[in-house]
């Protein structure tokens, strides 16, 4: 009679491998499939220069944008080669439609505002106004005049300001106009035109007591996934403790605060700026 020698421990083992093995294969697959995504960025790409980018063979790239085409998350284009597909619309709208830019960027603004011990503001653009979405308080003793709501002037604080540096100069000249015959302030436009431009360059802002007498700040804005400015932030203090070294100084915090919050939002740096949809 034969005897059943098999050990059951033993092929419980077998088992737990091969799932193990599967496992990693399926994770492998899912690293390629994302890191293919990743070279089609900048717009349609042949197959052949696809498999260059990847490392891989041609039949395994042909293999896995075929099953990335059949999900819809790429598109083949006869002549010119794959492309992102229709399904990452879908997905990247929905994302947007889910997005809290006040949830995402309190954790970045709550650490600039512990750091520097100064009012950190959030706001984005709100018709011809910034309207202020969020406020950190800060350590020291000063008294700024600002709310979770306000709307706030565009050409006279820093995060208005901050919020116009896409757009055209006479985009620029449009709200100073308007808001100087609303009598917000009386500025002389050819040094706010040379100091916008400057600030275009740098990439933020300053407000150097134009909103409020002995209140200064630094304010950098906010990019989407497009490239657009969706919003921006602002550091503000008392001018005893905003001097034009301090204000210098700290504008590499706030840019790289901002910069924080935008990667946040899927912004990647370098990507061509594209103007935001005005509300």
């Amino acid at each position: 009679m034969r005897q059943n020698t098999s050990n059951p421990e033993s092929g419980e083992m077998k088992i737990v491998e091969v799932e193990e093995k599967s496992k990693a294969a399926g994770s492998q697959t899912l690293h390629r499939g994302l890191d293919l995504l990743d070279q089609v960025i900048d717009g349609p790409i042949k197959l052949a220069d696809l498999s260059v980018r990847m490392g891989l063979t041609r039949s395994t790239t042909h293999r896995l944008a075929n099953a990335m085409v059949e999900r819809g998350f790429l598109t083949f284009l006869p002549r010119e080669g794959y492309q992102l597909g229709p399904k990452l619309l879908q997905l990247g709208f929905l994302a947007q439609s889910q997005t809290d830019i006040v949830q995402i960027a309190r954790p970045h603004i709550e650490s600039l505002a512990a750091a520097s011990e100064d009012v950190v503001h959030l706001g984005r653009l709100d018709g011809d106004q910034a309207l202020y979405l969020d406020k950190i308080p800060g350590r020291r003793r000063v008294e700024i005049s600002s709310r979770i709501g306000d709307r706030h002037p565009l050409t006279s604080t820093g995060l208005g300001k901050a919020l116009l540096l896409d757009e055209s100069e006479s985009r620029w000249q449009r709200a100073f106009d308007a808001e100087r015959e609303a009598g917000i302030h009386a500025a002389d436009y050819t040094l706010w035109l040379d100091r916008m431009r400057a600030y275009a360059t740098a990439g933020r802002t300053y407000d150097l007591e134009e909103n409020e007498d002995q209140i200064r700040c630094v304010a950098a804005p906010i990019r989407d996934a497009s490239g657009a400015i969706v919003a921006a932030i602002s550091l503000s203090s008392a001018a005893q403790y905003m001097d034009d070294d301090r204000m210098a100084a700290l504008s590499d915090d706030v840019r790289a605060t901002a910069n924080r919050v935008s990667a946040d939002l899927g912004w990647t740096p370098g990507l061509k700026p594209r103007r935001a949809v005005r509300r």
